[in-house]
Order: structure tokens, then C-alpha cells, then sequence
């Protein structure tokens, strides 16, 4: 029997516009084999959890460069625990400052990748992380 591949939804919340670094990631994501969502920009909280929902995803990552990282990739967690998604590993990337990530982690954010991150190193947290 084939082994189910990971499933990971890129959402884009809030109002940031830019998408390469999403888009990048994405298609890196899936040449390493994993099943990939691109929920396309700005969305809300509630309409990424829900489509984590509906398309039974092992895994979230949050693109924002709008600087909104500290309202919204908390809202998405607190929403995914609030659903029972208690399983489902999130994590985030974009321009975002070093003094932020603490906060973010203890929020439930497992990792922050910022500009310059290899997808390599990405890719290989999610396959360590997933349950």
C-alpha cells in the first residue's frame, strides 16, 4: 500500500499582495513530493482554517510580508485548536523580525522562515515535524 503523502495548504492572510516567496515555496513543497493547497492571497483566519479543514491538510504555512504577523498567524492557530486541528503542524515565513519569533512560537507557530531560508531546510522540518 503506497504511504499517503503530506498534505500542506500556503495561505496568504490579511491584505499582503506579494505572493512569489508563497508561490516559491509551494512548488518546492511539492517537488519534494509533498501534496500541496496554494490558497492564493488574502484570506481571512477563519477561511484558512476552513480549508485546512475541508482539504484534511498535515500542514499550514503562512506567508505575510504586510507586517500583520503578530494579529493573524496567532488568529490561525488559536482557530485550528478551536476546530480540533490540534494535529496539524503550522508554520510561517516572511519579513519578519527576529524579536517577533518568540512570541510567534509560543502562539503555535512551530518554525519562522524568513528571506533566504533554503527550501531544503523547510522541506525537512515539515518531514520531521509531521505526526
Amino acid at each position: 500500500m503506497a504511504e499517503k503523502r503530506i498534505r500542506v495548504l500556503v495561505a496568504k492572510p490579511g491584505l499582503d499582495g506579494h505572493d512569489r516567496g508563497a508561490k516559491v515555496v509551494a512548488r518546492a513543497l511539492r517537488d519534494a513530493g509533498f501534496e500541496v493547497i496554494y490558497t492564493g492571497i488574502r484570506l481571512t483566519p477563519e477561511q484558512i482554517v476552513e480549508t485546512a479543514l475541508q482539504e484534511d491538510v498535515n500542514v499550514v504555512a503562512l506567508s505575510l510580508l504586510s507586517g500583520a504577523h503578530n494579529t493573524l498567524f496567532p488568529e490561525v492557530t488559536k482557530l485550528l485548536k478551536e476546530k480540533g486541528l490540534n494535529d496539524v503542524l503550522v508554520i510561517g515565513g516572511g519579513v519578519i523580525p527576529d524579536a517577533d519569533i518568540p512570541s510567534l512560537k509560543a502562539a503555535g507557530i512551530a518554525d519562522i522562515y524568513t528571506p533566504g531560508t533554503p527550501t531544503g531546510k523547510i522541506v525537512e522540518f515539515i518531514k520531521a515535524n509531521v505526526k
